[in-house]
């Protein structure tokens, strides 16, 4: 077995303010890393990270200290005294780290200088709503002098204030033509791809190890998509198979407990997806859901909650039709309409009756159910799914809280109530909303699958459109 090669070490570097910090809280995932702030000079020490796949390390990014004075930092390197000696950039630059301005007045720049000597390359991160000046030209001759590969990284480009034309011009004037576009706050979704195939342009050595990387990302991308919609199905699930039995003159207490827990239930679905995203729990909250009523009285005949009574929907006669009859002794001659008349049974009646007495009993005793409307599913869709693109799209610098907005996508508004919610409406069991533990059984899991499978495939859709 071949040893593990060492970490590529890449500098961050730029002036301050540019968005360096935040550049590495985006590709490392962590909200918590470094600080951020409008204020000059945030960070104040070097800081690292390291980006890992199987837990071997292929990346260790150092976040530096802002330029604060590059112009009067390379007027005191032209000026230094080389005592007859003709010294290379990177010589030149040790011979600086070696003096006392090193050490008081260009302490920060020596940071970073120390920094990306230690490096096998650099990001130089750009606020590209900067206009050119000359200190950042002063900048990029100084970096030069180190003798490592750079990457400028346009930051802030999804603004109207950029001035993406103006650095190109500039950068290009210069000999950097590899450029990256990157918002730190609203990456783009192939963002992480561009960077390290461009990284790749300037390290060719390290193209295998970058590819790599690159395809771990994607299969990361792939998969937390495929958990987010799973946690957002098994919400609709849980909501859509929530069934109350209640009297009519408690009917508005029993609304008001519905709703409530239907918007807690919402907001750990929110806080789930924060999480697997690693985000903050506090980046966005669901905000109150304009719920109706609620959908009043009985869904015994559902079409699945007909099928486990035995009813063969669209005809044919049930297994067990020979106990058909029983049915209306056990609700106190109640009839249950075309369950009753088709002979609506299973042979296992037993379990049937453990599934539905409560619900056969609660009728007899004038009760009815409550349950979610529709509408309301539709829209806990919409948002969830809208959660879901936002946090797909969000750096992990960026400080404004998700919006949970009303949305009136179409399909959901107006379509059809897709098919594995119809079919938890005849399970309470499956929900957690209802007085009992949940049941998760196989036909639940399918359910949630299916479910799942279908936003994905909706997502999919839209992205081709």
């Amino acid at each position: 077995m071949s040893k593990p090669s060492a970490p590529l070490k890449l500098a961050v570097v730029g002036h301050t303010n540019v968005g360096k910090t935040s550049l590495l809280r985006t590709l490392t995932r962590d909200v918590g890393f470094g600080a951020i702030s409008h204020r000059p000079s945030t960070t104040q020490h070097v800081e690292g990270a390291r980006l890992s796949v199987d837990g071997e390390a292929l990346i260790e990014l150092y976040d530096t200290p802002g330029f604060e004075d590059a112009i009067a930092l390379y007027d005191y390197l032209e000026q230094l005294p080389n005592s007859g000696e003709r010294l290379d950039g990177p010589e030149q630059i040790q011979r600086f780290l070696q003096t006392s301005e090193a050490r008081q007045r260009f302490e920060q720049e020596a940071k970073i200088l120390r920094q990306l000597l230690q490096s096998d390359a650099g990001f130089y991160v750009i606020d590209a709503r900067e206009p050119v000046l000359a200190k950042y030209r002063d900048e990029l001759a100084i970096l030069a002098m180190c003798g490592k590969p750079l990457l400028p990284v346009l930051n802030f480009v999804n603004t109207t204030e950029q001035r993406e034309p103006a650095w190109r011009e500039m950068l290009a004037r210069l000999g950097l033509h590899a450029i990256v576009r990157f918002d730190s706050v609203a990456p783009p979704e192939d963002g992480e791809q561009r960077l390290y195939e461009n990284l790749g342009l300037v390290l060719d050595s390290q193209r295998p190890l970058l590819q790599r990387l690159i395809e771990h990302n994607q299969a990361q991308v792939a998969l937390r998509r495929k958990a987010g919609y799973r946690l957002i199905a098994e919400l609709l699930i849980d909501v859509s198979a929530c069934r109350r039995s209640v009297h009519p003159e408690q009917l508005e207490a029993a609304v008001q407990s519905l709703h409530s827990d239907v918007r807690q239930r919402e907001q750990s679905c929110v806080e789930a997806l924060l999480k697997l995203y690693a985000f903050r729990k506090d980046d966005a909250q669901a905000n109150a859901l304009p719920l109706a009523e609620g959908r009043w009285g009985d869904d015994l005949f559902n079409p699945a909650t007909m099928k486990q009574f035995g009813v063969k929907v669209g005809g044919g006669m049930a297994a067990g039709a020979a106990t058909g009859a029983g049915i209306d002794l056990i609700t106190g001659g109640l009839s249950l309409g075309m369950a009753t008349v088709v002979g609506a049974a299973v042979g296992g009646l037993t379990q049937t009756f453990r599934n539905y007495g409560e619900r056969l009993k609660g009728k007899w005793r004038g009760e009815r159910e409550l349950t979610v409307n529709d509408s309301t599913l539709r829209l806990l869709a919409i948002r969830q799914q809208r959660l879901l693109t936002a946090l797909e799209l969000r750096g992990h610098a960026a400080q404004e809280r998700i919006q949970m907005s009303t949305p009136l996508e179409q399909q959901w508004r107006e379509g059809d109530l897709a098919e594995p919610l119809k079919i938890a409406r005849a399970y309470p069991n499956w929900s957690s909303l209802n007085d009992k533990k949940p049941q998760h059984d196989a036909e639940r899991n399918n359910a949630i699958e299916s479910l799942a499978a279908s936003l994905a495939k909706q997502h999919a859709t839209i992205e081709q459109a």
